[in-house]
């Protein structure tokens, strides 16, 4: 006699077919050998934890704002009527409360200024503090500088307190900051896709296919706050999701 297995996870069901049954069966058939159905059920938990690790979350900034569950340190944070993005505007490093992140995708759109050293944008990660934590940013006014070495100056990876910068243009000038192709419109709206592994970082400007940045940790962290970075004149922040 057949056994049946039921299968109530509907992220599962639709991995393996299912439709708008309320749950799958799976037959053991004793006429085929034990180490084939083995074999089968090992595909089956595979499956399983590809969906439980693939996982997609987005936030909605401005609800997280009204909500209370954004740490503003007492910046002045404000909704910005732009649409429907929902987004956000501020000064300064703004983390997301009781989230962390430790190896993944994050995305988010982001606007800068056109304001030559007035304009850095992007995406703290791996944070301990407001002192400690990885970046990712942008310099908006160098997209589409004329100045050729101004232009390569467009994406940054920091990992501060110890390596901000100055020192990695000094020490290694030309790894950690790069130009993007494309070069996007210093004020349009940009999206950012950082993809952080357990030894390096790749960065993806407008969905394009090759990376604009890549480049290897700099720190032993392993996880950490994650949040929205900006220095200088205020910047603006939508449509953040994050993959694990």
């Amino acid at each position: 006699m057949n056994g049946f297995w039921p299968v109530k996870d509907r992220k599962l069901m639709r991995v393996l077919g299912g439709s708008n049954a309320r749950f799958a069966l799976f037959s053991l058939n004793p006429q085929k050998p034990m180490k084939n159905q083995i074999v089968i059920l090992f595909y089956i938990s595979i499956l399983t934890v590809t969906v439980a690790y693939g996982q997609k979350k987005s936030y909605n900034l401005q609800q997280l704002l009204k909500e209370n569950k954004l740490m503003t340190y007492d910046r002045k944070v404000i909704p910005i009527p732009d649409g429907g993005k929902g987004g956000i505007s501020l000064s300064g490093v703004v983390y997301l409360k009781d989230v962390t992140f430790s190896t993944g995708t994050i995305e988010v759109d982001l606007r800068g200024k056109d304001v030559l050293q007035q304009s850095f944008i992007g995406i703290a990660f791996h944070g301990v503090d407001t002192v400690t934590y990885d970046a990712i940013y942008f310099r908006p006014f160098n997209f589409r500088a004329s100045d050729p070495v101004r232009k390569i100056h467009a994406v940054q990876y920091v990992s501060e307190p110890e390596f901000p910068w100055h020192r990695l243009r000094e020490e290694k000038n030309g790894i950690y900051e790069k130009g993007i192709d494309p070069p996007p419109a210093a004020t349009e709206w940009i999206h950012a896709k950082i993809v952080v592994d357990e030894n390096q970082i790749r960065v993806f400007v407008n969905n394009a296919e090759s990376p604009a940045l890549v480049v290897n940790k700099l720190n032993s962290r392993t996880d950490g706050r994650i949040g929205l970075w900006n220095v200088g004149l205020p910047g603006d922040f939508a449509n953040l999701t994050l993959s694990k």
